[in-house]
């Protein structure tokens, strides 16, 4: 019964992105950069968000009435059949604005509080990903069919490529940026993709060594989070924790532990 109700909210998941993707491709302004609005053009792009998720949870509502809800633009109701949806409708808001193409739609499903499936699009790459707890990571994109995603094979810190992301909080990006000073000459690279969900599946994918992050909400990290550990990634907050607003930490197996020890000892957790 678990197997065929994870299937079916597989299924449902994919759907509802598919079409908040195609909402969000399709329905925003060429010129949305620069569009003249009555405000201002993130008030365009909010409108957008909140449609996508409406779109979302109509969608899941009409098919499983009983579910609970927690979602960026506002969607927050318990339910009563187990299963909680975790959706960022539009991560990567301002890759969205500017039309760069890294930006995604974020769904996840949680039965009795634990993530059991993740599904993240991402339109403008052509791409969606999906897992379900215990059956591996997936995407579709540019290849036949689907592909099982798995993690890189471990490199050396110093030739690891690890992706991030800056607070819009001027203070706290500040600080990310001290950490970031530390961290880069003990890296290969550092990379800031603008999207926390593509980057966790780019860690999947096998494009990223690692990633972190500080300030990321439940609707940032779910379906990323579980496709990346079902790609073989291990992910994490602070040591002994999970995935937090104070910390998100996301590597293969060799790239996670020392990566999580120095982001420890660089104090990326706090001001």
């Amino acid at each position: 019964m678990t197997d065929a109700l994870h299937t079916d909210l597989l299924d449902l998941a994919q759907e509802a992105a598919r079409r908040a993707g195609e909402l969000l491709r399709d329905g925003r302004p060429a010129d949305l950069a620069v569009a003249a609005t009555k405000s201002s053009p993130i008030d365009v792009v909010t409108e957008m968000d909140i449609a996508a998720e409406k779109l979302i949870t109509d969608l899941i509502s009409e098919q499983r009435p009983d579910d609970g809800f927690l979602g960026e633009e506002g969607a927050a109701t318990e339910g009563t059949s187990g299963v909680r949806w975790v959706i960022d409708p539009l991560d990567g808001t301002v890759n969205y604005l500017y039309g760069l193409p890294t930006w995604s739609v974020s769904i996840a499903a949680e039965q009795d509080g634990e993530t059991v499936v993740g599904v993240v699009a991402a339109p403008m790459r052509g791409e969606t990903y999906h897992a379900v707890r215990g059956r591996g990571a997936w995407a579709t994109g540019a290849w036949d069919g689907e592909r099982r995603l798995a993690c890189r094979p471990t490199a050396p810190l110093d030739q690891a490529l690890v992706s991030t992301g800056f607070n819009y909080v001027t203070e706290v990006r500040t600080h990310q940026a001290d950490v970031a000073r530390k961290l880069i000459p003990l890296l290969r690279d550092i990379r800031r993709g603008g999207s926390a969900a593509v980057d966790l599946c780019d860690l999947a994918a096998g494009r990223l060594d690692g990633y972190y992050e500080r300030g990321l909400n439940a609707w940032d990290l779910a379906a990323g989070d579980l496709i990346a550990r079902e790609a073989g990634a291990l992910t994490g907050g602070r040591p002994g924790e999970r995935p937090s607003r104070d910390l998100a930490v996301a590597g293969t197996p060799g790239v996670f532990e020392p990566l999580q020890r120095l982001l420890e000892d660089f104090g990326a957790w706090h001001d």
